[in-house]
């Protein structure tokens, strides 16, 4: 009884700090630190995988990273050539996580989305990067899971820990 009592409070800990921490690494927080302005709210990937019943998940990345994989259901509306007329559809009040790679570009769509009138937006803090170090799962274009993940470059494919790289 005591080892099952002990084993539940380890597990429930080990839940605990994987949903307080932003990301695992630490050399990854700290490069995220510095690389983001922090100027919308954002979402760890335990959040995020808490809430996708619940939200609508919008991909800043550019097509070609989309094909190879992205998170089930998520809408891609790119970052280069980003329209709002692309979720002219959503209603404003609907919570919307948004994602690239590591979070830099979905944190300025995150931004236009807030001016524009969104009301609930959140940026993947991490990016589809830490989604998948978290061990969630990502989809191809057939919404059959993979572990591809386009990784951008190899400099930025540093922080992509789990799955396989894709440049």
């Amino acid at each position: 009884m005591l080892r099952s009592i002990s084993l539940f409070i380890s597990l429930f800990s080990l839940l605990s700090c994987q949903a307080q921490s932003k990301v695992e690494s630490k050399t990854y927080a700290l490069m995220l630190k510095g690389l983001l302005s922090h100027s919308v709210p954002e979402v760890t990937a335990f959040e995020a995988y808490e809430a996708k019943d619940k939200a609508v998940f919008l991909d800043a990345r550019e097509e070609k990273e989309y094909q190879v994989s992205h998170i089930q259901h998520a809408v891609f509306v790119g970052y280069d050539k980003f329209d709002l007329q692309r979720i002219a559809h959503l209603p404003k009040d609907k919570k919307v996580i948004v994602y690239c790679s590591v979070g830099y570009r979905s944190e300025k769509i995150s931004e236009q989305l807030l001016k524009a009138g969104f009301k609930d937006v959140a940026n993947l803090y991490g990016g589809i990067f830490e989604w998948k170090n978290q061990g969630y799962e990502v989809v191809n274009n057939d919404s059959k899971p993979t572990e591809k993940v386009h990784a951008f470059d190899k400099t930025w494919g540093i922080w992509l820990k789990k799955g396989q790289k894709v440049y």
